[in-house]
C-alpha cells in the first residue's frame, strides 16, 4: 500500500525483440529458439574489423506498422547512432541504436502518453557462474524495439496493464512474440515519489521479466523510497536491479544520463527519409494492420459479450478466429451461448487434455453443437460431452452423439411411462408437490432423468409431470 501523501510517477521502457527472418544489420538467422550457444553469428554481429552493417528493412517497417497502430506520428527523416559503453556482451564496443532522430514520437496505448519508439540491435546473452561468465552471442545484433513511455502512470497495475497490452499488440501484428521468459520482452520502470506535484528522485530498475516482477519490484521501490524519505535520507538517483528470490531491489550503479553515452550517429549506415519510400508511408501500412485488440474488444462489448469473455478473446488469437468463425451471421443468443462454452469449456479442455488451440474442432462440427443445445437434443451436460470428444477426435457432432447415447429423448409417449412410474414410486414427494411445495418437483425431475440415464429431455420431463400432478 501507498501512503495517502506521497505520489508515485512511473514511466516505463519497454524493449521487444521483433519476428524477422535475420538480424538488425547483418544476414545472420533471427531464431529466438537456438539452443546451441554462438550458431546465429557471422563477422558483422561479433564486430570484425572492416565489416560493414547493412539495415534490415523489416525491422524498420514493422516498427513503423507499430508507429501506426499506437496513433504515433512516423518520422520523415531518421538515422541510427552509436550508443558507446563497454560491457562484454557488445562486441563492437558500442550499440548501434536511434537517439535524436527515432522512428516514432507520441501515440498511446491504454491512455497512456509514449514518448517514442525507436529500434536498435540487441545485446548478447551473458550467463554467469561462480567461477566464470558466459556469453552467447546468437541474440547480439537482433532488430530490438524501444519504446518509452511518458512518466505519467500512478501504479503498478496501471505499468502491468500497459505492458500486457503492448505485449498483445505485437502479437496480433505478428511483429514479435514478446515472450518475456524468453527475455524477447523486457520491461525497466524510472519510479519516483513525491508529494503533491513535486516529483521525487527517478531511480530506474532494469530488466523485470515477468509481469509479476514487473507489478512487485515497482511496489517495493515505492515503498522502498517512501521509507527512505521518512528517515530523513535522500533517494539515490541510481539504476537498480530485481532479485527475484528476496522480492527486493538492489543497487547497481549510478545512473548514466545521455551525454555519458556519448552518441553521435553511425557513419556506417545511410540516413533515410521515409518519405522517398512508397511501402513506408502511413497509408500503406495502415493496408497492412489486422484488427487490433483494443478494436477487437470492443467489437466484442457491442455484441454483448461479458466483459471477462470480451477479454480472454481478445487475448488470443486462435480462439477468436475459431468464434468470429463461428459466429458469422448468427443470432445475438448462439452468440453469447457459443462465447460461454469457447471461454470455458474449451479452455479447461486445453489444460486437460494438454491440445493446443481448439484440438480437432472445425467451425462446423462446433455451429452444430450449439444448434443441437438451442434445438433441445443435447442437454448441457450431452454438450459438454460432445465437445470434449470433438475436441479431441474430431467429427460430426450429431454422429458423435447418437453413437454416445446422448441425443435427449423427447417422445412423449415413451417419457409419459416413466414420469408415471416416477409418480407412482414417489407417493409422498408427489404429495408434497401437490401440497404446494413446488420445488419437490426438482426431485421427481431428476429421478425421471435416472430412469433414461440421462437421455431424457428435462424440459419435457418436468412438463409432464407438472400435468399429472395436478
Amino acid at each position: 500500500m501507498v501512503k495517502n501523501d506521497y505520489t508515485p510517477t512511473i514511466g516505463l521502457e519497454i524493449h521487444a525483440e521483433l519476428k524477422t527472418r535475420t538480424k538488425m544489420f547483418c544476414n545472420s538467422k533471427n531464431d529466438p529458439d537456438e539452443k546451441r550457444p554462438n550458431v546465429n553469428i557471422c563477422p558483422i554481429c561479433m564486430a570484425h574489423p572492416g565489416t560493414l552493417p547493412v539495415i534490415n528493412k523489416e525491422a524498420v517497417r514493422q516498427v513503423l506498422r507499430i508507429g501506426v497502430a499506437v496513433n504515433g506520428e512516423l518520422a520523415d527523416y531518421t538515422e541510427f547512432d552509436r550508443k558507446n559503453y563497454f560491457y562484454p556482451d557488445i562486441p563492437k564496443g558500442y550499440q548501434i541504436s536511434q537517439y535524436k532522430y527515432p522512428l516514432v514520437l507520441g501515440g498511446s496505448i491504454n491512455g497512456v502518453q509514449i514518448t517514442r519508439v525507436h529500434l536498435e540491435e540487441d545485446t548478447a546473452r551473458s550467463t554467469h557462474m561462480s567461477d566464470r561468465s558466459l556469453i552467447d552471442f546468437n541474440r547480439a545484433g537482433v532488430p530490438l524495439m524501444e519504446l518509452v513511455t511518458e512518466p505519467v502512470i500512478h501504479s503498478a497495475e496501471e505499468a502491468v496493464a500497459f505492458a500486457k497490452e503492448l505485449q498483445l499488440l505485437l502479437r496480433a501484428l505478428r511483429a514479435g512474440e514478446a515472450n518475456m521468459e524468453k527475455g524477447e520482452m523486457r520491461v525497466e520502470a524510472n519510479i519516483s515519489v513525491g508529494k503533491g506535484s513535486v516529483r521525487g528522485t527517478k531511480v530506474e530498475v532494469k530488466n523485470l521479466n515477468s509481469f509479476r516482477a514487473v507489478e512487485k519490484a515497482i511496489l517495493y521501490e515505492i515503498n522502498r523510497q517512501i521509507e527512505t524519505i521518512e528517515k530523513g535520507e535522500k533517494v539515490i538517483q541510481e539504476t537498480r536491479g530485481w532479485n527475484e528470490s528476496k522480492e527486493t531491489t538492489f543497487s547497481q550503479r549510478l545512473k548514466e544520463d545521455s551525454h555519458d553515452y556519448r552518441y553521435f550517429p553511425d557513419p556506417d549506415l545511410p540516413k533515410l527519409v521515409l518519405s522517398e519510400i512508397a511501402e513506408f508511408q502511413k497509408d500503406e501500412l495502415l493496408k497492412t494492420l489486422p484488427e487490433l485488440p483494443s478494436d477487437k474488444r470492443a467489437r466484442y462489448l457491442t455484441l454483448g459479450l461479458k466483459k471477462e469473455d470480451a477479454e480472454t478473446l481478445a487475448q488470443d488469437a486462435v480462439l477468436a478466429d475459431f468464434f468470429d468463425a463461428v459466429i458469422r451471421d448468427r443470432k445475438k443468443e448462439f452468440i453469447l451461448r457459443s462465447a460461454n462454452y469457447i471461454t470455458s469449456d474449451i479452455i479447461g479442455l486445453r489444460i486437460v487434455k494438454k491440445i493446443s488451440g481448439v484440438g480437432n474442432l472445425t467451425p462446423d462440427s462446433f455451429q452444430n453443437l450449439i444448434e443441437m443445445s438451442f434445438e433441445g437434443s443435447l442437454s448441457s451436460r450431452g454438450v459438454k460431452d460432445t465437445l470434449a470428444y470433438l475436441f479431441e477426435k474430431g467429427g460430426d457432432a450429431t454422429q458423435v452423439a447418437q453413437a454416445k447415447g446422448l441425443i435427449q429423448k423427447s417422445d412423449k409417449g415413451t417419457l409419459e411411462k416413466i414420469v408415471t412410474e416416477v409418480i407412482e414410486k414417489n407417493p409422498k414427494v408427489s404429495l408434497d408437490y401437490r401440497a404446494g411445495k413446488i420445488s419437490s418437483i426438482q426431485y421427481l425431475v431428476g429421478e425421471a432423468m435416472k430412469a433414461t440415464k440421462g437421455a431424457g429431455n428435462p424440459e419435457v420431463i418436468k412438463s409432464l409431470l407438472e400435468e399429472k400432478l395436478k
